[in-house]
Formats: C-alpha cells, structure tokens, sequence
C-alpha cells in the first residue's frame, strides 16, 4: 500500500529480458536507504516487489502482463521513473490509499503552462471514466492527484511547480501513455452497491 506521495524520481539503468519476464534496474537515492530484499516499491505507480540492491541501484523482475499493461514497456536506459516505498502504518497518509495495482494506462491529451501552474488534460479508456468524479483522487503515474473537471472520458490536473520538479510528470508530453490508478474506495462503493458496469 501506498500514499500517492513520490518520493523521487528514480533513472532506469536497464530493461532487460529475463527468462518469461523482464529485469528493471533504476539508480535510485532516498528509496534505496534501508530496502531490503523483497520490499515493496512503487515504480510509476506499480508495485514490485525489490529482487536485488547493489547499493543505490535497485532491481525488479517484472512479468510479461505487468510490462505490457504499463508504461513500463517504453521505459529506456536514462530515462526517469517515480519511487515511492511502500507506506507505513505509523506514518502520514499525505495523499491518498493507493495499491499500486494500475488499471489502464491513459492518454496525455493536453499538457500546458497555466501561470505558475501547469494543467494535465488524461484521456480514460472507456468504462473508467465512472471513476473519475471533481475533487475526488486518482494516481497518475503513482503520484496521488486531485480530478479537476470531468468530461465524459476526459478530465484534467491542476499541477503545482513542486509537483512539477519532484516527479516524471515534466517529462511527459502529448500523446504519452500514463499509467492510471482510479481510486479504490470508488472501486468497494460500485461493489458493495450492485452497480453493474
């Protein structure tokens, strides 16, 4: 479990094959201090689980589902990926729950300089967007966010500059896929109704 909270932004030394999976090693700082073999980080958003560590340099195994669900699958040598560790039960929840568990990617749609601010416009595959309601949580990426405005299957991010700089988000451009996490109380809520989908 997570908060949403990006701690840094980890560099991806490698994506290699490995056997019927793939091996994700990233250069990362603050994460890397204490893990241990078989912690749970979160990557962009997904949770894997720490398979090595050779001092700040962490490494995944990933399977086949995990790479081809995510964006993950364009990650490249230099490239920049958000880390979280995983949450304490004794720590703040800053942002919100967050599983680390992404349903889908999504689209960049717009992604502009708004003042000081920046505004993140994301395209939802059809079906998510029942998730997504104004002020409600989504996890883009991995990092905990508040919706703006919701239309139809789009909805936009307001960005503040600390955001902006601490994660992968000024990487990203139009057209990039993101890796979506809608909110899991949405999820229990539509369960625990009956509402059918």
């Amino acid at each position: 479990m997570f908060t949403g909270i990006v701690e840094e932004a980890g560099v991806v030394q490698a994506m290699t094959r490995r056997g019927k999976g793939w091996s994700l090693e990233v250069e990362a700082g603050l994460v890397a201090l204490g893990v241990k073999i078989g912690d749970s980080v979160a990557v962009n958003g997904c949770c894997l689980t720490v398979a090595g560590a050779k001092g700040n340099r962490l490494v995944f195994d990933l399977l086949d589902e995990t790479r081809e669900k995510t964006n993950l699958q364009s990650v490249e040598a230099g490239g920049r990926v958000n880390l979280e560790s995983s949450m304490r039960a004794d720590g703040k929840v800053g942002g919100h729950f967050v599983t680390g568990h992404i349903d889908e990617t999504a689209r960049v749609t717009r992604w502009s300089r708004s003042g000081e601010d920046w505004e993140l416009e994301v395209e939802v595959p059809a079906g998510l967007e029942r998730y997504l309601v104004p002020k409600g949580c989504v996890a883009i990426d991995g990092i905990s966010l508040t919706v703006g405005k919701v239309e139809g299957r789009k909805f936009n991010i307001w960005i503040i500059p600390h955001t902006y700089e601490v994660t992968t988000l000024r990487d990203r451009k139009e057209g990039d896929k993101v890796n979506l996490e809608c909110d899991i109380l949405a999820k229990y809520v539509e369960k625990m109704s009956g509402i059918k989908k």
